[in-house]
């Protein structure tokens, strides 16, 4: 198969800014991808019909079957959303989410309570930004639609809390990622004695996006402060419109459920619990047979930073199914309910899945395209050093953006900034790191095509480009203050320097907001 190279070349932009500009464009989401992907396959083939064709083929071949196997991560991710959507809605058919939001109306006075209810749950489930949004979404959304609580709102409480806890967590499927990438560039760069651990918790403070996202987010919980779209979605919900019904329903949604009237809190919180616990073990079992299998000795840092994430998901799903299924079975819930259940929780991923399919294809042809290197070459030019961590945080959001991938980017820009602190003050390796880190989640949370967003409006159940075009707003409000930031620790070389200077922004932005939300 002919594949041209695009690494040197601007024209590797041109597939994911069809597909961004698209959807925002059309909001029609899989249009927009699949133009994007088009477009992508005939740069590859030299616009030659045959190459192109061999190349789309191979690329969607690829999502199913790889290197003369199945794609077991594909598949496992796509079998945990199915049965994800098949235990929501056993939940609700079971009257169990109707109890609990009953339950939580006597104990949750109000929005503001409803919103840091689910600020808080997503700080909790902090092992995997997957997990996170679509189990946190399923426990919040009954709470946050009786409170009348927009789907974009929630969609935004569960994007931003994801990404950010888990770039910041060590034990979680990013931390054990990132730990090894930095571990990896710090033996090669001479450093094979320091802690890989301590390293990764030394560069938490200078994570300014990711600690001022989640700040932001408090703080639009506790004040109100509804700005751009999610002003008017804010409105509407308060009508009774959680979510624009016009454009159908939206991934993660089921019509016609029918509800017991026997439901108990019980049949809410079990089997989350369950999937929690279930999930957590899988992933520490799989990463302890890892560490056995190379002869290293347990640990549940070694674990995580061996395990895999998607068995773990899926087999954590099936045990939560099971549970589900038995707790039905006891209440007394009538077979024909529960197939009902069973049935129309799998169709309401089928949207889903399909936005994820097209992004995993376009995630595809954009790495073949080398997008990425192409991003990252433009930090090799001749920039003062004072200012690299503020463009490594720029064009790391940009790369992330553009790719859709917060964990390919780091694999693309850590080990470049590694080389040009080494290249330069080695002393700043650190800072320039954590702002690549910082700058992916910030592409990430801005990009149509991202997995993570496309899986927050799942657990939401928000149409995925009204959360993409109303978590905009407060994510580049968070990226201005963190550039400044990175702008004046690569001066001041001083961490303590770039966080309160992000913090005095941060305090004004906010009362900024408050005075224009009145």
């Amino acid at each position: 198969m002919m594949i041209t190279s695009y690494a040197d070349s601007a024209l590797s932009l041109l597939p994911p800014v069809v597909a961004i500009l698209l959807a925002v464009l059309t909001r029609r989401v899989l249009l927009s991808l699949g133009l994007g992907i088009i477009t992508g396959v005939f740069l590859l083939g030299d616009f030659s019909v045959s190459a192109a064709a061999s190349n789309l083929l191979t690329t969607v071949k690829g999502l199913v079957w790889d290197d003369g196997a199945l794609n077991s991560w594909n598949l496992q991710i796509l079998g945990f959303l199915v049965v994800l959507g098949m235990i929501t809605a056993l939940i609700t058919v079971s009257g169990s989410a109707r109890a609990f939001a009953d339950w939580a109306h006597l104990r949750i006075r109000n929005k503001r309570d409803a919103k840091l209810m689910t600020i808080f749950l997503g700080m909790v489930v902090f092992i995997d930004d997957y997990f996170n949004s679509i189990v946190v979404g399923s426990i919040a959304r009954p709470i946050t639609d009786r409170y009348h609580i927009s789907r974009a709102k929630l969609a935004y409480l569960l994007d931003s809390t994801a990404a950010p806890i888990c770039v910041i967590s060590p034990v979680s499927s990013w931390g054990a990622y990132i730990i090894a990438l930095i571990g990896g560039i710090l033996t090669a760069h001479g450093f094979a004695d320091t802690g890989h651990l301590s390293v990764f918790l030394q560069m938490i403070p200078m994570n300014f996006y990711a600690i001022f996202a989640l700040l932001l987010l408090v703080c639009v919980a506790l004040f109100g402060l509804d700005i751009g779209p999610m002003r008017q979605h804010e409105r509407n919900a308060q009508k009774g419109e959680l979510f624009d019904e016009t454009k159908g329903l939206p991934p993660g949604a089921t019509a016609d459920l029918p509800e017991a009237e026997t439901g108990k809190i019980i049949g809410l919180f079990l089997p989350i619990l369950v999937l929690v616990a279930a999930t957590f073990y899988f992933m520490v079992a799989s990463g302890a047979d890892a560490l056995s299998a190379n002869d290293l000795p347990f640990s549940i840092l070694g674990a995580f930073e061996n395990t895999e994430v998607s068995s773990s998901l899926f087999y954590g799903s099936l045990v939560g199914l099971a549970v589900t299924l038995v707790l039905a079975l006891q209440q007394k819930i009538a077979l024909p309910m529960v197939f009902t259940g069973i049935k129309l929780g799998a169709k309401s991923m089928l949207p889903a899945i399909y936005i994820l399919l097209f992004a995993w294809t376009i995630s595809t042809v954009i790495g073949n395209l080398e997008t990425g290197k192409y991003m990252a070459s433009l930090a090799t030019g001749n920039i003062p050093f004072a200012m690299l961590p503020a463009v490594l945080f720029l064009l790391a959001g940009l790369t992330a953006f553009a790719t859709g991938t917060s964990w390919g980017t780091f694999g693309i820009m850590l080990p470049i900034a590694a080389d040009m602190a080494m290249g330069s003050d080695s002393t700043m390796m650190l800072p320039m790191l954590a702002a690549v880190l910082s700058g992916a989640v910030f592409g990430d949370h801005c990009s149509p095509i991202s997995d993570t967003t496309i899986l927050s409006s799942t657990g939401a159940s928000c149409h995925h480009i009204d959360h993409v075009m109303t978590q905009l707003p407060y994510a580049l409000i968070v990226a201005v203050i963190s550039i400044i930031g990175y702008g004046v620790l690569g001066f001041t070389a001083s961490v303590a320097m770039g966080l309160i200077t992000c913090s005095v922004l941060f305090v004004l932005s906010v009362i900024g907001l408050k005075l224009i939300t009145k």
